[in-house]
């Protein structure tokens, strides 16, 4: 059956490629002041509500957020490369590029980030002009009972996923999850992004009063940017237990194999 139309997968996989660079890129970037502020400033003595750091010489690394703080050695922090210790807040295995480079990293991201930024904008206007939107994604009447929501949290808790004609069709938890990401969390990704950069603080310094400062608008940004990397990572785990190879390969040809519910 036919499941996903040409538009849809090619954003899905240009948002792969865009998403992991604009991600490791971003953790580049934060390694160069690896703590998080609300405000309009930060700098090293101001109070951080994010911290990741080393002590006692570098020997130690932490994650510290407000009062929480965790040992986190060889993971963040401190870890070792090539036989000796790197005291960088993400490991080189997660950063683009692996070594650090604050110029590189500025340049991936920001270079990716209008790729990402377009492409997003083209998918939301064939979305609302091809009705894709009111189609797929938009939820009815009846899906927002919270019987029908509670259902579908258990089945998808059980891992008991829809079968048959009805897996071709999102289902209530999915709109939601996808609505958010769509309407809440890219758009703001794009504005924080904006907030922090000083040519557009100039041109709309409205931005900044927006998110309460630079330092706020960076906070945020790094929070949508892990919530954006939560829903990957469920996502992952749903294909898999949906069935990796039908689920894949629909996103590629557009043609998902259906089987018959039997009892």
């Amino acid at each position: 059956m036919h499941r996903h139309a040409l538009p849809v997968r090619l954003w899905h996989w240009l948002n792969v490629i865009a998403v992991f660079v604009l991600l490791g890129s971003g953790l580049s970037i934060f390694n160069a002041h690896p703590r998080l502020y609300w405000g309009q400033y930060g700098a090293n003595f101001d109070p951080a509500w994010l911290e990741i750091g080393s002590r006692d010489g570098g020997q130690e690394g932490f994650l510290r957020i407000g009062p929480l703080e965790v040992e986190t050695t060889g993971i963040l922090g401190v870890f070792e490369k090539d036989g000796s210790l790197r005291r960088r807040a993400w490991p080189h295995y997660l950063t683009i590029p692996a070594d650090y480079s604050l110029a590189q990293g500025r340049l991936y991201h920001l270079f990716t980030a209008w790729i990402f930024g377009i492409a997003g904008l083209a998918y939301a206007l064939w979305s609302v002009a091809g009705r894709h939107f009111r189609r797929d994604l938009l939820p009815a009447r009846k899906e927002m009972a919270p019987r029908h929501i509670w259902h579908d949290v258990k089945q998808h808790a059980r891992l008991r996923l829809p079968k048959g004609e009805a897996a071709l069709r999102y289902n209530i938890l999915q709109k939601f999850s996808y609505l958010f990401v769509l309407f809440v969390l890219l758009p703001m990704m794009v504005l924080t992004g904006l907030a922090m950069s000083p040519n557009m603080n100039a041109a709309w310094p409205w931005l900044l009063d927006l998110f309460g400062g630079r330092q706020s608008a960076r906070s945020l940004h790094f929070i949508a940017a892990f919530l954006i990397a939560g829903f990957i990572l469920v996502h992952i785990i749903m294909v898999i237990a949906a069935g990796p190879l039908n689920e894949i390969r629909s996103m590629i040809t557009g043609r998902f194999r259906i089987r018959e519910d039997r009892p």
